[in-house]
């Protein structure tokens, strides 16, 4: 609706960019503080120019127009409303999809193999997966990758420890590999001289030591299959896992374009690029050992030339902001950029009350147990309800399932991505109130009414003051959903879909809905819009709650 206003207004004031602002509730639906702009130039009173502007706009049946001081002020007539409201009644969970965008990459989850899914690396699973169903709901030819950590120099530090206590690779667990991990990094802290060894055995990795390569296969294939079952338990479906190691045969070719465009210099027998306002990054040590940073850049050339993108998004943690800025302008001086734009979400971190977590130090909360939990709990909170003996025990189990990983994911979407978020269990394991089973009871009492109703015939009539707020919230969806696109902030569809539930809700109990039509076209309305906003964030819907 938004978009149709703001057509509608650049035509009358000839403006190229004009955009609204969402109004005060109870001053309208938009608000334009356009006035002000033409008063400062043309040194006048913002009230006496919005009076005018008024009268420019004159009288239609889309909208009335209001003066707030100088701001004007919208609000959409019922005539608008309703054609908007009976579009999404035809189009059903069609309504605001688009076909035909632009491409897409977008790389998020990229876990590190050889240890536990840690609940730090959730974020980036859930965001980006949200991300990913948004832009492809938007019509984006959209490639998810999953970039995992595969390679590098803590490999060289975990075959080191694993030849060091004689273990057999094939019977250790991903539990003890992380562990052998962490003593690695404590023996470093008396012994410094160790970090050579780890670079030795890294070195042997890329050079292809066969035993180097054995261990390490081994290690990644047991993490790729904890992977998978922590993905089949959050239902997150990733086009492509692609590991740092897949650019191996690559690295070559990127290292003698930096040289060749004059991007990279030699520096101290290492190959660095240097950037005016950054520290250099260095694509090879003096041992003759890449980096992470030639691996990311391999990406980039990769991902360019294989799914020649439109947009990449890289949604990683803010501990990485300065990487991707080097990265990016790395690549803008490599040439490689042109048509495709580079976007780093940069989300905030996971924290403990001591601190950010760390794997090395043994400071993690594995997602495997937080998952656990929450499904623990929304059990018991089944067990202890009206309808658990109507329920039979596989039926709790999997109706459990999706209420806490549920709950899980909406604690983290809710928030705008860029805070830091100190990790609190019983935050996490939220059911009630602002929750994900708050919208997914929400929307099953929806469907609980269409099916007890049955079917109905709706026409325009008019909208009383809890109709109309229902509806106004419904024809929203689709401006909410490009806001949340074009700000990569998934936070604003479940703002959205937390008023959207709370407002029914409140509607649901002044009105009897069963027997009115008007009212089962709102509810179905408020089922269609809240759907898809849970698929949009990654969120299924139980079958009864």
């Amino acid at each position: 609706m938004r978009e149709i206003l703001e057509e509608k207004l650049k035509e009358i004031f000839k403006e190229k960019d004009f955009k609204l602002e969402k109004a005060p509730e109870e001053r309208g639906d938009y608000a334009s503080g356009i006035a002000f702009r033409v008063a400062k130039e043309e040194k006048r009173d913002p009230k006496e120019v919005a009076k005018e502007l008024k009268e420019k706009i004159g009288e239609n049946t889309f909208f009335q127009t209001e003066v707030a001081g100088g701001f004007l002020n919208f609000s959409l007539t019922e005539e608008a409303l309703w054609k908007e409201f009976f579009k999404l009644l035809k189009e059903k969970e069609d309504y605001g999809k688009k076909k035909g965008g632009k491409k897409a990459v977008i790389d998020y989850s990229s876990p590190n193999v050889a240890k536990s899914f840690g609940v730090g690396h959730l974020r980036s699973t859930i965001i980006g997966q949200s991300l990913y169903n948004i832009y492809d709901f938007l019509g984006w030819d959209v490639a998810g990758i999953n970039h995992l950590g595969d390679w590098g120099t803590q490999y060289g530090k975990l075959i080191y420890q694993i030849k060091k206590e004689e273990k057999d690779p094939e019977k250790l667990s991903i539990k003890e590999l992380e562990e052998l991990y962490v003593r690695f990094h404590k023996d470093e802290e008396k012994y410094p001289e160790l970090k050579e060894e780890g670079r030795k055995w890294f070195s042997k990795l890329e050079k292809g030591d066969p035993e180097a390569r054995r261990i390490w296969e081994i290690c990644k294939n047991k993490s790729l299959e904890e992977f998978d079952k922590i993905y089949k338990e959050l239902e997150i479906e990733i086009d492509h896992t692609i590991g740092e190691s897949f650019y191996e045969d690559k690295l070559s070719e990127v290292i003698k374009e930096t040289k060749r465009k004059g991007v990279a210099k030699e520096s101290k027998g290492a190959l660095i690029i240097e950037f005016d306002d950054m520290p250099p990054a260095m694509i090879l040590k003096s041992d003759g050992g890449t980096t992470y940073f030639t691996r990311d850049l391999a990406a980039i050339w990769h991902r360019i030339k294989e799914f020649s993108p439109d947009l990449i998004i890289y949604e990683i943690g803010a501990d990485q902001s300065l990487h991707m800025k080097q990265l990016f302008a790395a690549t803008e001086m490599l040439g490689w950029k042109k048509s495709t734009e580079l976007i780093h979400v940069a989300h905030g971190m996971f924290r403990l009350k001591e601190g950010k977590f760390s794997t090395r130090k043994g400071k993690t909360v594995h997602l495997k147990e937080v998952l656990e939990l929450a499904k623990e709990k929304a059990e018991e909170i089944i067990e202890n309800s009206m309808t658990a003996g109507d329920l039979s025990s596989e039926e709790k189990k999997e109706i459990a399932r999706i209420v806490g990983i549920g709950a899980v994911k909406y604690n983290d979407l809710k928030r705008y991505y860029k805070r830091d978020v100190l990790f609190d269990w019983e935050q996490v394991m939220q059911l009630k109130g602002d929750s994900g089973p708050y919208l997914q009871y929400a929307c099953l009492r929806c469907k609980s009414v269409l099916e007890k109703g049955g079917k109905y015939e709706v026409k325009e009539e008019g909208l009383e003051k809890e109709e109309r707020r229902v509806v106004k919230k419904i024809v929203r969806f689709k401006e909410v959903t490009e806001m949340a696109a074009t700000s990569f902030s998934p936070n604003i569809i479940a703002e959205y879909a937390y008023d959207l539930a709370r407002e029914y809700n409140v509607f649901y109990d002044n009105l009897p809905i069963l027997g009115n039509e008007k009212r089962m076209a709102i509810t179905e309305g408020v089922f269609i819009v809240l759907k898809r906003c849970l698929y949009l964030l990654t969120i299924s819907l139980p079958s009864k709650m």
